[in-house]
């Protein structure tokens, strides 16, 4: 099973490697991101003149500026936007026959799920660690914020953002994933995950403070696996003060959900692959494509 899936993984990679216009474009994003909304955007400037530091850290969950608070919370954006393109492969590898060919060989059905989610779960790291890259770049950039951390980091904060960056990448190119074994059309495939994508991005504190959102919004905020990354993101690089839980807790809820996605995507994945992944499909997908 190691060998054929293996192989699978060098094919995602060649053909990921071959294609230079979305490289490109996947790495420069995050970039556009934090220069165009992280530079652009100041919660601090909105408040009253004389404010002391402690007040705006207390806002920010221990972030001494809000770009630092929001490069943070881009390293979940840009793994999660990253994985929304992991089904496309799926879909043209069903509609060009390559999938019906590798179905055609002894190599197991979970195989070809999981040497899809091995490589892809790990690409969307690139533009997630770029984003912390750039950001700490700028502080050495004359007019420009950057990413300012605390004093007392470590290697085992830095293995603990790196597991919950990690988990996160898993999760959602997992969930992606299955709606790319399930779809049959490119169309029908955007529009399931662009439905999910940006509710679950909005409804997360990576972009903005918990404090200034409503209460109901609060309570879906503190379940949102976005969310629950985020808070161990930034409890190491700022420190822990104000956080409920502790970090273990936050990565606990994290794995849960990691491993609901997971399962759902194993299940979708089988049914998928299980019956004829030709132009008409199984059920399952023609439910999804109309």
């Amino acid at each position: 099973m190691m060998l054929p899936a293996f192989s699978l993984i060098r094919r995602e990679y060649l053909r990921w490697i071959r294609a230079p216009t979305w490289v490109i474009s996947g790495l420069m994003s995050p970039i556009l991101y934090l220069l165009l909304f992280g530079q652009a955007f100041d919660l601090g400037k909105l408040l009253p003149a004389g404010t002391p530091p402690g007040v705006l850290a207390q806002v920010l969950s221990g972030a001494p500026n809000y770009f630092s608070y929001f490069a943070v919370g881009m390293v979940a954006f840009a793994s999660v936007t990253a994985a929304m393109f992991s089904g496309t492969g799926i879909i043209f590898d069903k509609q060009l026959g390559i999938l019906q060919r590798i179905l055609s060989t002894p190599i197991s059905r979970r195989s070809v799920f999981l040497s899809s989610l091995v490589f892809r779960g790990m690409l969307t790291l690139i533009p997630a660690f770029l984003v912390v890259g750039f950001a700490f770049l700028l502080v050495h950039v004359p007019g420009v914020t950057g990413l300012s951390v605390g004093a007392g980091v470590g290697v085992l904060d830095g293995a603990q953002f790196l597991v919950a960056a990690l988990i996160l990448s898993v999760a959602f190119t997992a969930l992606f994933l299955s709606f790319g074994f399930a779809a049959q059309r490119i169309e029908s495939y955007f529009g399931v995950v662009t439905i999910l994508q940006l509710p679950i991005l909005l409804t997360s504190n990576a972009m903005y403070p918990v404090s200034i959102m409503p209460k109901w919004l609060q309570y879906l905020v503190g379940f949102n696996p976005i969310s629950l990354a985020v808070n161990v993101m930034r409890m190491s690089l700022f420190g822990t003060a104000g956080y409920p839980y502790s970090a273990g807790v936050y990565l606990l809820g994290l794995l849960a959900w990691a491993g609901l996605f997971v399962a759902l995507a194993l299940f979708l994945a089988s049914k998928a692959l299980s019956t004829d992944v030709g132009p008409k499909g199984s059920a399952l997908s023609q439910a999804i494509a109309e």
